[in-house]
């Protein structure tokens, strides 16, 4: 079984108890430690999941009010050092705590989630090593983007709500102070993304830091009044709103833009991968660890990217020849020159995913037992973040059912974006993508909350990316265009596993990474310049959706093979989802275990 290597910490834990116990009885030297009664231990147990679980609402109250929970509205995180250290300090309370409490009789839930959540400390504690919060801010967002981002998540229905946004507000100005110091200090570390990545984060910056007080995003809550507020204090709520975002808030956005144009643009490092970084190498091994939950060395990932590539290839060619063409060179090269390819409009492209994703939702009942309550919609990016967005993603709604699942398609350009990508997308991050699987996981009624929100990239994009093939294997993609742009999907990701690599193991340079991209697939300009920068910006986390997918697949095959006549999918994507988001070994010992109670 997988262990990050900080769970030594753990394990000394572990012994340090029946050791205690043997030291503490010495006198006879055959007594052996008594563990105490199982459903005292469970009593702690749980008891450790739900303290654990307030603290982190209180720790991060821009989370708690993202999933619904009002009570810290008028909060904002603390990102100083002094906060982030003694959070670490209170993980490592609470990892002894844990390590403490005896397993035994446990069952396999229990054991899991006790396993989770000592992996998730000992995950948090390795990363100080690495001083993420010295480098907070890039192109794909940072204390500039989160409160508008946030701001559209909430929902304001009494004076309270407005009130507390207010709140919220007043403290804007502390926060980007913080983040700013933390930022200089790790100029002195040389702790810094790339120049050109800051350099693009200063133009979104620039544009929130230029608006309009009733114009920017953060008085979105003004823009519609419930009808039980009444006319005095709509009034008066608009005026503090506005005073507070034209004299407090954009000034603050002001000075960290030129704090940013002045000092942190210009200290940017030139290298673009990670490496670069004093510990570069093995801040990248780290990642790996962290977003894979394999342990995987960059030099192997970089193979099996390469060699998918290679078979993705093989079938986009099939495809093309069927279409007439005699290699895939001129059959892309057709693709550029096909307007029915390219989207017209910001409409068409948004009524497009939303045309695949009804006739999946049909197709649900045969491939599920279990379906999510959740409410569903595809919405557009925000402005502000579309120039540097990924083609769609997806925001999960509140587990109450008062926000839905959000896909969120990016129609910046959309005459540059290909029609043919579409449904693979669709499938991916919507059904039985994303919302599926984060809307089931919420939906948990045997497992402590924190199990409910948990997030390994691997198995979240990996069930994103097996849900695109899953299409196939249920007769869509009837298009053979639309097939080809699902391989092309498949092959995007393949090649994230070069270029990511790449880039931050092989010193790869940018254009390096662009050429590969160019010769591999036939992806938009749009989306290829874009997703190189993320790559850049966020090491390993591109390398999660391959990894998991094969991951998936190797178990459902294995379920298959060992099953024979009696494999059912219905019930081996139950197993795959109804425990919430796992590591992938925690996964596959979970399929053995069905696997085993099947036969």
């Amino acid at each position: 079984m997988h262990r990050f290597p900080l769970l030594s910490l753990a394990a000394a834990a572990l012994l340090l108890i029946p050791t205690l116990s043997v030291a503490h009885g010495q006198g006879n030297a055959a007594a052996a430690p008594v563990p105490s009664p199982v459903e005292e231990r469970r009593k702690a147990l749980n008891g450790l999941f739900d303290q654990f679980w307030e603290a982190s609402l209180e720790h991060s109250p821009e989370f708690a009010s993202s999933i619904g929970d009002k009570r810290y509205n008028d909060r904002i995180s603390d990102y100083s050092v002094k906060a982030q250290n003694a959070w670490v300090e209170r993980e490592q309370s609470y990892m002894l705590k844990l390590a403490a409490i005896d397993p035994t009789g446990f069952n396999d839930s229990e054991k899991t989630s006790r396993e989770i959540m000592m992996r998730d400390f000992a995950e948090d504690i390795e990363s100080t090593e690495f001083k993420e919060w010295e480098m907070p801010v890039n192109q794909m967002g940072g204390i500039y983007s989160s409160f508008p981002q946030l701001v559209a998540q909430l929902s304001f229905t009494t004076v309270k709500d407005y009130d507390d946004w207010i709140a919220r507000l007043k403290a804007i100005p502390n926060a980007f102070d913080q983040v700013t110091a933390n930022m200089s200090i790790g100029m002195e570390d040389r702790r810094v993304p790339p120049k050109y990545l800051l350099a693009k984060a200063l133009g979104q910056v620039k544009q929130l830091a230029g608006e309009k007080p009733e114009e920017s995003p953060l008085a979105m809550p003004l823009k519609k009044f419930p009808a039980a507020i009444a006319a005095a204090d709509q009034e008066r709520i608009k005026a503090e709103m506005l005073a507070v975002i034209g004299k407090q808030v954009l000034p603050a956005y002001q000075r960290f833009a030129r704090f940013m144009e002045v000092s942190y643009v210009p200290a940017g490092r030139e290298e673009p991968g990670i490496a670069a970084l004093p510990d570069g190498a093995k801040y990248y091994e780290f990642s790996i660890r962290r977003t894979t939950t394999t342990d995987l060395t960059a030099e192997q990932i970089h193979q099996i990217g390469l060699d998918e590539v290679k078979k993705d290839e093989a079938d986009m060619l099939a495809i093309a020849q069927k279409l007439g063409f005699q290699d895939l060179k001129s059959f892309r090269a057709s693709l550029k020159s096909n307007p029915k390819m390219k989207a017209t409009s910001r409409d068409q492209l948004l009524e497009t995913y939303r045309g695949y994703l009804g006739p999946m939702k049909a197709k649900l009942p045969e491939l599920f037992g279990r379906l999510p309550k959740a409410p569903f919609e595809v919405v557009p990016v925000p402005d502000f973040l579309e120039k540097t967005s990924a083609p769609a993603y997806y925001e999960s709604g509140t587990p109450d059912g008062s926000r839905p699942g959000r896909l969120f398609i990016d129609t910046y350009n959309p005459t540059d974006r290909n029609l043919y990508a579409v449904e693979s997308i669709a499938y991916h991050e919507g059904l039985p993508g994303h919302h599926l699987q984060i809307s089931i996981a919420q939906e948990q009624t045997d497992v402590p909350t924190f199990r409910k929100f948990e997030g390994f990239t691997a198995y979240a994009e990996g069930w994103g990316l097996y849900s695109e093939r899953l299409g196939k294997d249920v007769g869509f993609y009837t298009d053979p265009y639309s097939d080809y742009g699902r391989l092309e999907a498949d092959i995007w990701r393949a090649i994230r596993l070069v270029v990511d690599t790449g880039v931050h193991s092989k010193h790869w340079t940018r254009q390096q990474m662009v050429d590969f991209f160019h010769e591999h697939s036939n992806i938009d300009e749009t989306s290829i310049q874009a997703e190189v920068d993320r790559y850049i910006a966020w090491p390993s986390q591109a390398l999660a959706y391959k990894i998991g997918q094969l991951k998936i697949l190797e178990l459902r095959d294995r379920s298959k093979k060992a099953l024979g006549a009696k494999f059912d999918i219905r019930g081996f994507h139950d197993q795959v989802l109804d425990a919430g988001a796992l590591p992938l070994d925690l996964l596959s010992a979970r399929i053995d275990d069905w696997i085993a109670g099947q036969k």
